[in-house]
């Protein structure tokens, strides 16, 4: 299931757009910025910051306070870059239609071999998000898209010798590699659980490891059986995968386990996954004309995610920004 990763951050990406469904709130929260004459709640930066917020668990209340605060603070620096690139859009006259939605949801859903749609709004669900809130962020992921193909895409250039500097990078840390054949089980945990929730979860969750552990337990028929996630019906396999494609606590997991190990229960935006390594083997580094792609698209995303802090700078110079938070 890499596709795991690629859902999770094409929830991400959208959510940079936000869902611009806070205009009751506004009558009611309190104000945490004034773009212009666009009001940001309080609720708002509240519910962008919840993920991050979550994973906050340091014991010293001090440093959790500080780092709160932190997650508080980009939180509704998003929000207002994405005000601010809202307005250009409307000025611009940058438009979506709903055959592209459409399209770009399906692939959404095709990266994560989920066929059954109600199995998929089941997963947005569970992520806080309704079907229709998640097609009008997707919807916001293209104008923005487009935004920066228009503002930002004349700077983005990638030369020969960029390419090359970071194939050589790669196969420093690639060369000898290897990949793995892992199987999991998740037990869900709703983007807005308590601590209490979280911690009842995540004792389920040791419980299924304890489980998975007893000498003959056939893992994928647990999984078939236990498992909250898209996965179950495949015995929660996950298929072959390389570093990089995971999330990075449950990559950590996966590294570190030696064939038929099984994992203690690992956290990320879904809530907690029991893994099981099923097989090792070394890899080969690809080569630079099979990683070509692949890397022009990663140092085109690093450019131009450069160039987009800079644009939203110079848009928030010219704006009538008011913070209050």
């Amino acid at each position: 299931m890499a596709g795991m990763k690629k859902l999770v951050a094409a929830i991400a990406a959208v959510a940079l757009l936000g869902s611009g469904g806070a205009a009751h709130a506004e009558l009611v929260d309190k104000v945490a910025a004034v773009v212009n004459r666009d009001i940001i709640a309080l609720s708002e930066v509240q519910q962008r910051a919840a993920p991050e917020m979550a994973r906050v668990n340091d014991p010293d209340p001090r440093k959790r306070g500080e780092q709160r605060l932190q997650l508080m603070k980009t939180a509704l620096d998003t929000l207002i870059g994405e005000k601010l690139m809202e307005s250009e859009i409307a000025q611009l006259g940058i438009t979506a239609s709903e055959a592209e939605v459409d399209e770009l949801v399906a692939d959404v859903r095709q990266q994560n071999n989920i066929t059954d749609p109600a199995q998929f709004e089941q997963l947005l669900l569970g992520e806080g998000l309704t079907m229709a809130t998640y097609r009008d962020m997707m919807r916001k992921r293209i104008l923005r898209d487009r935004l920066l193909r228009m503002k930002v895409g004349p700077q983005v250039k990638i030369t020969e010798e960029d390419l090359k500097a970071a194939y050589t990078q790669y196969t420093r840390m690639e060369s000898g590699d290897s990949e793995v054949h892992a199987r999991h089980i998740l037990v869900q945990v709703d983007a807005k659980a308590t601590a209490e929730q979280v911690e009842a979860a995540k004792k389920r969750a040791e419980a299924i490891a304890t489980e998975a552990r007893r000498p003959g337990m056939d893992f994928a028929s647990l999984a078939r059986a236990r498992s909250e996630g898209p996965s179950a019906a495949d015995g929660g396999d996950l298929g072959w995968f390389k570093r990089g494609v995971m999330v990075p606590a449950f990559e950590k997991a996966a590294f570190g386990l030696p064939e038929g190990g099984v994992s203690e229960p690992v956290r990320t935006n879904f809530g907690w996954h029991v893994l099981k390594v099923e097989e090792r083997r070394t890899v080969a580094a690809a080569s630079y004309e099979e990683m070509r792609p692949k890397l022009e698209g990663k140092l085109l995303q690093e450019k131009t995610e450069k160039f987009l802090d800079q644009y939203v700078q110079e848009l928030r110079q010219k704006a009538n920004v008011d913070v209050k938070l």
